[in-house]
């Protein structure tokens, strides 16, 4: 393979100085599997990386004990840090071997910046916040024992594996032995606010869309709890669902080409459930088929949901709405197994910077007013940094700012002191000559209360 040597970044030279580093990167040629590894679990395989990688990095990938697929990319130029990343999801597809080769796709910025990259599908689809954490971490056991204890070890979450990771940061940043196993985090246009919180308005979404509706389900199909998401045994697909959202909205269609029924339908629905209408459907689509695998196979049929006394507003009227919609109650005993899996505590041991873009269509940013008011309340707002940027997207953000954010994360942890959010501002404006997509940050913004967003509940 040929070497590229990479160029870093000062602050990242200035951080491989404070580790002792004698040189600017660590080869990964002399990094190879060693011949077996803990747990009965086979040594990562060499394997070609995708093609942006192909001429920096070497790659590996593998299953764990669970039955976890990985994939492992390490620099040839490494500056010995090593990110561990938590996809976003949950998916609800079957796992593969290349199920995390998207994520390493569309995270290569990272290692092009020079950091080793592993990333795991989890041991199933479906939702598990501790069971993802627990992957992430027996990943990082794999790493460790194959190619050497890093210097550094950054945990990553994006999207649902910004919950991922803000839950893992705080059980596995040191280990039952004290040691630290975690350096530091990074959070993404996270879904911070935790699994009770998380997915209210979604709830909120199925029963005023049924106001409206009336076809999911249809008067003539067996009826059932809209909570579940969808029966155990129901066949629909997401393209029916989507059909079905289009019979009643017209989404699919140019406005001008909806009936007057569906723009009105449109029109509330949106009025009152604040999404934008680009990501309704998907909003939908996670409260039928995530819905389903939460409540029936992790919850064990119970309902963690409840809009028994939630005043719906925003409507054309909404005082027939709040008569007519749909209501039901949290079971107690589901909201505490919920909030055991996937909130957080707010306790921090490292730092962890937060970024979100304002204007996500899919984690809405108040989840970021959630998470700061419960880590300032459990004593650890000097552990959080949060930024914001203007941006109007949700999987990928641009890929100088994730290059800033590492950056500054380093120098938070090497210097011991916490960076402003215009010097982040100011790392992704040095990255932006190597890397692509821009600073969009909005240094002044602050994000308002989550029930600002969501429906309030008593």
């Amino acid at each position: 393979m040929n070497i590229r040597i990479a160029t870093l970044s000062a602050s990242t030279l200035l951080a491989l100085s404070l580790l002792g580093c004698s040189s600017p990167g660590k080869q990964a040629a002399s990094l190879l599997p060693s011949a077996s590894s803990t747990d009965n679990t086979a040594a990562p395989a060499l394997t070609p990386c995708p093609a942006e990688l192909k001429s920096v990095a070497r790659c590996y990938t593998g299953a764990d004990g669970n039955g976890a697929q990985y994939w492992i990319a390490i620099p040839e130029q490494w500056n010995n840090t090593l990110v561990m990343h938590a996809h976003g999801g949950p998916r609800l597809e079957p796992i593969g071997r290349d199920t995390s080769l998207e994520d390493l796709e569309r995270f290569a910025v990272t290692v092009r910046q020079g950091y080793a990259w592993a990333g795991s599908s989890y041991r199933r689809p479906g939702y598990g916040v501790r069971m993802a954490a627990e992957d992430t971490e027996n990943l990082r056991h794999i790493f460790w024992q194959t190619f050497g204890k890093p210097a550094r070890t950054i945990l990553h979450g994006q999207s649902w594996g910004g919950n991922i990771a803000a839950k893992g940061i705080e059980l596995y940043a040191i280990g039952k032995d004290g040691t630290r196993q975690y350096d530091g985090a990074v959070l993404t246009n996270g879904m911070l606010a935790g699994g009770t919180l998380n997915y209210l308005h979604r709830a909120d979404l199925r029963a005023v869309y049924q106001y409206y509706c009336n076809n999911h389900p249809r008067p003539d199909e067996p009826q059932y709890p809209l909570w579940m998401g969808l029966p155990a045994d129901a066949k629909m697909t997401g393209k029916e669902l989507d059909d079905r959202v289009n019979e009643c909205t017209g989404i699919k269609l140019p406005a001008a080409q909806r009936t007057d029924a569906q723009k009105r339908n449109l029109a509330n629905i949106l009025g009152v459930i604040n999404v934008p209408e680009r990501t309704l459907v998907s909003h939908l689509r996670w409260a039928t088929f995530l819905f389903r695998d939460l409540t029936q196979r992790v919850l064990g049929g119970r309902n963690p949901f409840s809009n028994r006394d939630v005043v719906y507003r925003g409507s054309s009227d909404d005082a027939a709405l709040n008569r007519g919609v749909v209501r039901f109650d949290a079971d107690p005993v589901a909201v505490r197994m919920l909030a055991d899996d996937s909130d957080m505590q707010g306790k921090l041991s490292v730092p962890v910077i937060s970024m979100h873009a304002i204007h996500d269509p899919t984690a809405m940013v108040e989840y970021e007013a959630s998470y700061r008011e419960l880590v300032e309340r459990a004593g650890s707002g000097d552990k959080l940094m949060q930024v914001f940027t203007t941006e109007r997207e949700h999987s990928k953000l641009a890929d100088a700012e994730y290059a800033a954010l590492f950056d500054s994360l380093m120098l938070w942890i090497e210097s011991g002191s916490k960076p402003a959010a215009d010097q982040v501002a100011s790392a992704c404006t040095r990255q932006s000559a190597r890397f692509d997509g821009g600073c969009h940050f909005d240094t002044a913004y602050v994000p308002a209360p989550l029930f600002s967003k969501v429906a309030p509940r008593k």
